[in-house]
């Protein structure tokens, strides 16, 4: 890992984020690249009067000033930081700048107070999950000390899944972390563990390389909703982040359906990885 992307919006969960690049960047000898997006009004920026222009002038330097201030924090001593403020309006944006700088990973905080499906659907962080091509780790609450030794990929083994199988395998061995696959069996999409296995041989020879090793420590869980049986089985497992593939056009709607463990999502401080197909 060499870069690590961060966008900075000076909300408490933006410095959560911070923070965990901090400890990678460390950890992995990688340089973070810090971007706050201003998000002034075109017309604002290319009005002629000369007063409309001073006043957008102002603006600038004075959030270039608080990213500045932003980023005196104690924990980026020592850490190469590259501090990028842009009028970037659109989340979506943020996907060119990581193509741009090469980022391995882009960091993101999400209140996500209401669940999962709330922690992304309709947020800044789902708009970026939907069009980045480089995995997005989002932290919903501050980490002091992050260790990610153990990982949890979950997917129903839908051949469309593989690249992000593949990206997240990567990412397990770049953390040489411990990597398990799970399949959760709801009633609504019961399967039974001879069309699971048969499944789940058919995605992991799709995927070719030394993946069919997992084979035989794939993880089938039951419960009543997808969402559920992820936290249930990460919490039970100790994971220290949940793996999950996303489409590009509907974000994690298309993944994660039904009722969601509300109670158990608000709880659960497991980061969340997010890969594009």
């Amino acid at each position: 890992m060499k870069k690590i992307l961060v966008p900075i919006d000076f909300s408490e969960h933006s410095e959560y984020a911070l923070e965990v690049a901090a400890q990678l960047a460390r950890t992995y000898d990688a340089e973070i690249v810090a971007l706050h997006m201003m998000g002034l009004s075109e017309a604002v920026l290319t009005k002629d009067d000369s007063q409309e222009v001073l006043e957008a002038m102002y603006y600038m330097k004075l959030a270039e000033k608080r990213f500045n201030d932003f980023m005196g924090k104690d924990y980026l001593k020592d850490v190469k930081v590259d501090t990028i403020v842009q009028n970037y309006k659109v989340f979506t944006e943020i996907h060119a700048v990581a193509k741009e700088h090469e980022a391995d990973l882009i960091v993101m905080g999400s209140h996500g107070s209401s669940g999962l499906r709330e922690v992304f659907v309709g947020s800044n962080t789902e708009k970026v999950v939907r069009t980045s091509e480089v995995p997005v780790l989002v932290i919903k609450h501050r980490i002091m000390n992050l260790e990610i030794d153990k990982m949890v990929f979950a997917c129903d083994f839908s051949l469309d899944y593989v690249p992000a199988f593949q990206k997240a395998k990567a990412l397990a061995e770049m953390f040489d972390s411990k990597f398990e696959l799970l399949y959760i069996n709801t009633p609504e999409r019961f399967k039974r563990t001879s069309e699971m296995q048969e499944r789940a041989f058919k995605f992991l020879a799709h995927a070719e390389g030394n993946s069919m090793d997992l084979y035989d420590e794939i993880n089938y869980f039951c419960d009543t909703t997808i969402e559920d049986g992820i936290f249930t089985f990460s919490n039970a497992y100790g994971a220290d982040a949940i793996l999950i593939p996303t489409h590009g056009r509907r974000g994690l709607a298309h993944f994660f359906t039904g009722s969601i463990g509300e109670e158990l999502v608000n709880h659960s401080n497991i980061p969340v990885i997010t890969f594009k197909i």
